[in-house]
């Protein structure tokens, strides 16, 4: 492996971890849409900037992309508030406009600078390595790699300072402010986080990227555990297994880079909404499986507690009236009987059913559980 690949994986890395910290929370807040809007978005600033201070590795164009992600949000925020349009329609409504208006400006004045809207949407990791950072003579490795290092840094600094407000107004902004946090600053802190976060991973992986590192691991995470502790490493740790599974996918296939860590990650976000422990389809699939069978165990309980002490037992509890009495095939009523007897429920004598101390207790709690008064 050669230098150059390994500070590729190292970027991709450091910018799926920082990306999938803030964007946990925008997964709990049911914001996804909104890491999409500002990712475009910020191109705007940055064309801005561009024009004024000409120079693309100015700091300006940082602080540029970063307000109009700002900007983004109050747009979003004072559209919404007039109840005349929803959240989603208004997100829907502002990174369009500004988005193209940045499109609009680099095709119609920046045709001849290396700023192109490929590179915007897609970005190109692979090239990263050759922006340096150089001190006093020294290299000390690819810029993209220190700005998304700190990035990382700050975006773990800020939700250990303030796990417990984002954490109160993620899942009950009214609690929060009850409890004295302003559910505002803090929604605006987060979405600074997310801008800064976006401008500083946009040159070097482009628009899409962000959006897919910033909200499949999380989405995948959230499939995966109810911990939030759990969630927001979950969501680090998938976010770098899909930076660095993608990369390999791109080069065994030599293909985009960008386009295959988002496609990973998507894969895998496919593989927990298949497979997760208690939210997978599968998982989902199996407890309604194992609940249609408790259940019908539980109605012949009590079908046949009903009928135990009655003169017609004889008949009302043997297997062969099951199908008539209860309405099952014979296969079905054939397989309940399996079920009720390996689980101590009931036991078969000659063809003739009755009911464990055990089953009749849990015919007894149906009764209880199911009764219209219950």
């Amino acid at each position: 492996m050669s230098s150059a690949q390994l500070e590729i994986q190292l970027i991709a890395a450091v910018v799926a971890a920082a990306c999938a910290l803030p964007g946990v929370f925008l997964v709990l807040r049911r914001m996804a849409l909104l890491s999409d809007a500002i990712s475009h978005a910020i191109l705007l600033g940055i064309v801005l900037a561009f024009f004024v201070v000409e120079d693309l590795s100015s700091p300006f164009l940082v602080a540029a992309a970063a307000a109009t992600g700002l900007l983004t949000v109050v747009l979003v925020e004072g559209l919404n508030r007039t109840k005349l349009v929803r959240e989603d329609a208004a997100i829907g409504l502002v990174f369009p406009v500004l988005f193209s208006i940045g499109v609009i400006l680099i095709s119609r004045y920046a045709g001849d600078v290396h700023l192109d809207t490929d590179a915007v949407l897609l970005g190109e990791l692979a090239f990263a390595p050759f922006n340096r950072f150089e001190l006093g003579g020294l290299d000390l490795g690819p810029t993209a790699l220190w700005l998304m290092g700190g990035v990382l840094l700050a975006n773990v600094l800020l939700i250990v300072i303030f796990f417990k407000e984002y954490k109160l107004v993620a899942f009950d902004a009214g609690l929060a402010a009850s409890l004295g946090f302003s559910p505002t600053v803090i929604h605006y802190l987060l979405m600074t986080q997310v801008s800064v976060t976006a401008v500083g991973a946009f040159d070097a992986v482009g628009s899409i990227l962000v959006v897919a590192l910033m909200i499949a691991p999380p989405a995948t995470a959230y499939l995966l555990t109810d911990s939030l502790r759990r969630m927001i490493l979950y969501s680090a740790v998938i976010g770098v297994l899909s930076a660095i599974g993608g990369y390999w996918v791109a080069h065994l296939l030599d293909v985009s880079i960008a386009g295959c860590m988002a496609s990973t990650s998507g894969l895998l976000f496919a593989a927990a909404f298949l497979g997760a422990p208690q939210r997978g389809l599968l998982a989902k699939a199996r407890r309604r499986r194992r609940q249609k069978w408790e259940f019908a165990v539980a109605m012949l309980a009590i079908h046949l507690f009903t009928h135990e002490d009655l003169p017609e037992a004889a008949t009302e509890c043997r297997v062969d009236h099951l199908t008539e009495h209860l309405n099952w095939t014979d296969q079905f009523a054939d397989r309940v009987v399996e079920l009720a007897v390996r689980s101590r429920q009931a036991m078969l004598e000659n063809g003739l059913l009755r009911l464990t101390e055990s089953g009749r207790r849990m015919a007894r709690d149906a009764i209880v559980n199911w009764s219209p008064s219950a």
